[in-house]
């Protein structure tokens, strides 16, 4: 396993690899993201993580940035240039986001699906499993 230098790592992304993400493109998606960093030299600078379910599969397929907490949906290989770029200036793309942290919580944007709380009944079935 490997152990990254992260001193010079500015941002962080975590890209969903979850059954609908998978199902919607996720490979590709992360695939060209690793690709467009390393054509342009910026492995140092950015670092990416294959996650499990993100548990927004509405929004397939998932995105998250950090340090600055946005969630990105409907992402594609194709948006990977755009993304990059987001990242090196200090914007975002406004019409992916799904949400964005303020500070204390997530708001959701553009009209993103809200989605089941986490007390649902759902969880609760599931969480009883344990």
């Amino acid at each position: 396993m490997a152990t990254w230098n992260l001193s010079e790592t500015e941002h962080h992304i975590l890209i969903c690899n979850g059954s609908s993400c998978n199902n919607a493109g996720a490979e590709e998606l992360t695939q060209s993201i690793r690709s467009e960093i390393n054509q342009r030299g910026l492995d140092p600078k950015i670092h990416t993580s294959r996650t499990l379910c993100n548990g927004r599969c509405q929004d397939k397929c998932v995105l998250i940035t950090y340090p600055d907490g946005v969630w990105y949906k409907e992402m594609s290989g194709e948006e990977a240039p755009r993304l990059v770029d987001s990242l090196m200036s200090a914007t975002r793309l406004e019409e992916k986001i799904s949400h964005s942290f303020t500070g204390k919580t997530f708001e959701a944007m553009n009209e993103t699906v809200k989605g089941i709380e986490k007390e649902g009944e759902r969880v609760k079935k599931v969480s009883k499993n344990y």
